[in-house]
Order: C-alpha cells, then structure tokens, then sequence
C-alpha cells in the first residue's frame, strides 16, 4: 500500500486576514456593498430555473450598462484579461493586420494577445501619458489593411483615458475595422455608449467600476460583429472556454458549456442592479465630483499628478511621489498604521488611488487622502496635509 503524503500544517484564515478590514482605495479590486457580499455567499443550480431567470437580469443590466441593443452579452469565469482574450481570440483569425492603439501596460497586453492567436499585430505608441492622437490613428490606417483596432478607454497602469474613444471608434469603422475595447477599470464610471460610438466588442472585470467580486467579468459583441465574424466562423478559436459560440449555449440558449461560477453571477447581479438603481447619470456626476475632488486636495497638499488633466483618468487617479520618498515605504505605512490600501505601479515611482464603484463615496476619500498626507510625511515628504483636506471638502461641498 501506498503512504500518503501528511496533510501540511495551515494557518486558519482568521490568523492570516487583518483584525480590522482594510479599505481597499487601489487600483482594484474595490469594496464590495453588502448586498452584493450576501449574494456571493449563495450556490444555486447553475442550469435550473433560478438561474435562467438571474441570467435574462444580467444581460438586460448588462445591455444597460453598456448602452447596446445587442442580443450578445455574456459572463466570463474569469478576470478581465479573459474577457479581453475573449473577444480578441473570437473576432480575429490567424494572418489578419490589427492596429494595436497603445498607453501603457494593458492596451499592450491586448497586442499580446492578438500575437499568441496567431493574428499580426502592429502598435502605435501614443506619446508619453498623452491619449490616443486622432491623428496618428488615422495616419496608421491609411497605411495598412487593418482588420480590427484595438485600445483602452482608460489605462489603468498609468492613469491615461482616451477622451476621445467615440472619434476613433467612428474613425475606425470608416476604414473598415471591428473595433474591440477594454473598459475594465471605467465602465459605469464614466460615458461610454457602445452602439452610438460603433464599439464591436466592449469588455470590462466585476472588480472595479462595477463593485463586484474579482474572477466574473462581462463583455458584448456586437450584432454585426457576430453576424459577419462568430456566426461565420470556420476555423475553431484556440480557446474552448472562451468560443463565444460555446458560451452562447448557455449566456442565449439555456444549455450547457461548463460549470458556472453560480455565486459570482449573483454577485454580479447585485451589482448591476444597483448600478441601475442609481442609474448612468447619477453615477458619473458621483464618480466625477469624487475623483476631481480627490485630485484638487492632492494637489493642494503639494503633490503632482502624474498626467496633465486633458489626458488624465478619473477612474484611478495617478500620484508622483517625490523623489527622496520610495513609494513603497509610503503605502506600507498607509495599510499597517491607517489601514488604507491603495496602489503602487509598474516600474514607476508613483501612487495610484482608484475612483470606481464604492470607492466614490466621501467618507472614503477623506480616510484615505489623510492616511496618503500622514504617510508621505512619515516618509520624508513636506506637505500640506490640512490645506489638501480643505480643498477636497470644498470641491465636494460643490463649491469648486
């Protein structure tokens, strides 16, 4: 008979996790509301009734969110770079020409996953922390045969939105392109109309601007992308978890493709729903008004915001650290002594402080601009910690 190998010795989680919850003011994830908390807590059938009828809620939210018509809105058991995988390996064949828009980290990781499904890429690199030059864009398309564009609406990695994502979405389609967006860290936190900007395939994770769980993302294509890319389809996409016909069985036909991840679809729910409790109008003014209340006491404590404002991204607001404070040092000293969580970058010496989902909320930011104020003079840093607290207090107010 075989021996077994002995059990490893584990420490409970309640002697791992902190006795005080951190609050999580990073780059994502973000806090979760009770509701959607409690939701995650249930396991249902993930074929029965229950769930069809969670499912239809989810799409017509979804639909909501994204501000489309289309029949094809799913859930993906994963992060949101699965969702990016997703609709990049379903709407692009090996050999076809993608124009890869570039700001940083993830709009890269989208022209990597456009070369690993055998398709070739070709990135245009915007200027250092500048967004997408309409330009430059349309220079590019004049010069090659592009099947599909891709680009982010907000790059989370160093704080750079693409204002202007409805232009060159348009500008995209004239030239014959499907074009694929990642809104992970902005969907419902800012404007973003997937069929009256021509968007193909809109993506975005649970973890940020939604308020959800981490590991259940959402994504649509659109109908004409489906018609003329999915449904014709020939050649299998490497990926059988993420053929979107697959997951049409169950997201359209009530059958199924593999196990769903029932307790964060019901998350997921929660969050959508309240996401439209609140509705699109509300919740931009809200994450607005935080977020630029957020950066002007930020700046009136002396500190520099990494990207100048025509550029800049609202949704995770960028901080230069001064140059004889480390970062790393700062942001320790923010979650061992306040309690606070917020984010470093990569390879950059600055500081990150989401403005997604219940991040936006008041009592966060104060909380969490004292804790970055005390912190960076713990750390070596002169500032002016009471004036930046009057200021964000005074934006809030509405005077600003």
């Amino acid at each position: 008979m075989n021996e077994l190998l002995p059990p490893p010795s584990i420490v409970p989680l309640e002697h791992i996790l902190p006795d005080e919850p951190l609050l999580m003011m990073g780059a994502g994830p973000v806090p979760i509301p009770q509701k959607v908390a409690a939701a995650n807590s249930i396991v249902i059938n993930h074929l029965g009734e229950t769930m069809n009828r969670v499912i239809e809620q989810v799409k017509d939210m979804g639909r909501y969110v994204f501000q489309t018509d289309s029949s094809h809105v799913m859930g993906v058991s994963g992060p949101g770079s699965a969702a990016m995988e997703m609709a990049v390996a379903n709407l692009v064949l090996p050999g076809e020409r993608v124009l890869c828009i570039t700001n940083g980290y993830f709009s890269l990781r989208m022209a990597e996953i456009v070369r690993r499904v055998r398709a070739e890429p070709t990135i245009l690199e915007m200027p250092h922390n500048e967004s997408a030059d309409l330009a430059l864009v349309e220079r590019a398309l004049q010069q090659g045969q592009f099947h599909a564009v891709t680009l982010v609406q907000g790059e989370t990695s160093n704080t750079v939105c693409n204002k202007n994502l409805d232009q060159i979405a348009k500008l995209a389609k004239r030239y014959g392109c499907l074009v694929i967006v990642d809104a992970v860290c902005t969907l419902s936190t800012m404007p973003l109309a997937m069929d009256n900007w021509q968007v193909d395939a809109l993506i975005t994770g649970g973890q940020k601007g939604l308020s959800s769980i981490p590991g259940v993302s959402l994504l649509a294509f659109s109908e004409s992308a489906w018609a003329k890319k999915i449904a014709r389809r020939e050649e299998l996409p490497f990926h059988w978890c993420l053929d979107a016909q697959l997951a049409d069985k169950f997201w359209n036909q009530k059958s199924y493709h593999y196990t769903a991840p029932v307790s964060g679809i019901l998350a997921l729910h929660e969050a959508l729903r309240l996401v439209c409790e609140e509705t699109l109008p509300q919740r931009f003014e809200r994450h607005l008004r935080c977020s630029e209340a957020l950066q002007a006491g930020v700046e009136t404590m002396g500190l520099k915001l990494l990207v100048e404002k025509q550029h800049r991204l609202n949704s995770v607001v960028g901080i230069v650290v001064p140059d004889h404070v480390s970062a790393d040092v700062v942001r320790a000293h923010m979650s061992k002594v306040h309690k606070v969580e917020i984010s470093g970058a990569f390879g950059l010496n600055i500081l990150r402080i989401g403005q997604m989902g219940e991040q936006s909320r008041a009592y966060n930011l104060f909380r969490t601009l004292h804790a970055l104020g005390s912190s960076m003079r713990a750390a070596g840093a002169s500032l002016d910690l009471p004036a930046g607290m009057a200021e964000m207090e005074r934006v809030l107010s509405g005077e600003g």
